[in-house]
């Protein structure tokens, strides 16, 4: 059991996705306006959809996710932390969204598969290797389930960002923010941070962050991250 803000907890069964670093990264990175009505695509038990509620308490997240296993956690996660009225999980496959899902949503985001190929991993296997989840349908369906202005935020690894900026432009998404992560101050970025908007005009904020000064003592962000 994992104990996040506000009293929420997070079961994660086992073969499901742990709650991870670049979750808790993705949440902070995105920007919820009131009333926000989020589409976390590939939600596994419902991590991101609780760290975005326990971060705010006027948002909605509906959880898309097609392992059942983790959908069933995600139900249950959400009846135990009594979010019903705040949450929701759909069992499906992001490459079919449903007819109700489109243009519904004013952000989406996703923690997807970082790994094009690759021997699969056991224990996750559609989390951890894009077999159902290539970029190019990702950011097609973050494109149809967004309103128009509405915002996709995604982590992924920076040696994928010319692929995942050319799969936002031909899904209509104009890149609009990236942060830049490192391990620690000096070291290579380990991790990207993206947000996309839907119709939005060229121009892109550049952030860099580090987790750790490079004598390995936590940075302020890092503290900011962990609540410390």
């Amino acid at each position: 059991m994992e104990f996040l803000q506000n009293g929420f907890t997070l079961d994660i069964p086992r073969g499901c996705f742990p709650l991870s670093t670049d979750s808790i990264l993705l949440a902070d990175f995105v920007h919820l306006r009131r009333d926000e009505q989020v589409l976390d695509l590939g939600a596994g038990c419902g991590t991101l959809g609780l760290l975005l509620c326990a971060k705010n308490d006027r948002c909605s997240v509906t959880g898309l996710e097609l392992d059942e296993t983790a959908h069933r956690a995600a139900l249950e996660n959400i009846r135990r932390n009594q979010l019903n009225g705040r949450m929701n999980a759909v069992h499906g496959d992001l490459r079919l969204l449903p007819p109700e899902m489109v243009g519904s949503f004013t952000s989406c985001v996703s923690n997807p598969p970082y790994f094009s190929g690759g021997e699969a991993s056991l224990s996750t296997p559609l989390a951890r290797r894009e077999d159902c989840c290539e970029p190019a349908q990702l950011f097609a369906a973050a494109a149809r389930a967004l309103k128009f202005g509405g915002d996709f935020y995604l982590v992924h690894k920076p040696e994928r960002l010319a692929q995942l900026c050319a799969c936002a432009a031909t899904a209509g998404l104009e890149p609009k923010r990236l942060r830049l992560i490192r391990h620690k101050e000096g070291s290579p970025v380990s991790l990207i941070l993206l947000a996309c908007r839907k119709g939005g005009k060229p121009g892109l904020i550049w952030e860099e962050a580090s987790l750790h000064h490079a004598d390995g003592s936590p940075t302020e962000y890092y503290k900011k991250l962990y609540h410390q």
